[in-house]
């Protein structure tokens, strides 16, 4: 059995700055975290440093989250990957289950729901 991270690392791509900055307000007193504005840089520092969860913006410009979840899971299949709408649809959820997201969640989602699902990302 694999032990449980302690303090897991979050990387949140979402190209809306505003929303970007309130979910590192929600969530940076209880997880360390690099917020970022695309698909593209999301690859980037999932190349470079330890991350551990993964929240993904459904529409951004260039990579769309579930482009960048497909890219996600084809190198790191145990990355634990939430994708978050603000229209999820049975379709976006089956095609997101469907490349083994973690979650799918509608934005904004509530501050404790959102911390839950976290931990349950990581088995805390």
């Amino acid at each position: 059995m694999v032990a449980p991270i302690e303090i897991p690392n979050l990387l949140i791509a979402d190209d809306d700055q505003a929303f970007r900055e309130t979910v590192v307000e929600i969530l940076e007193p209880h997880f360390p975290m690099v917020a970022v504005e695309s698909g593209e840089r999301a690859i980037e520092v999932v190349e470079t440093i330890q991350v551990d969860v993964v929240i993904l913006d459904m529409h951004m410009h260039v990579m769309t989250g579930l482009d960048t979840l497909r890219w996600l899971k084809e190198r790191y299949r145990e990355l634990p990957c939430i994708l978050m709408s603000s229209d999820v649809s049975e379709e976006l959820e089956t095609q997101a289950y469907d490349l083994n997201a973690f979650r799918v969640l509608r934005k904004p989602p509530r501050r404790q729901h959102l911390i839950d699902i976290i931990h349950r990302a990581v088995k805390l």
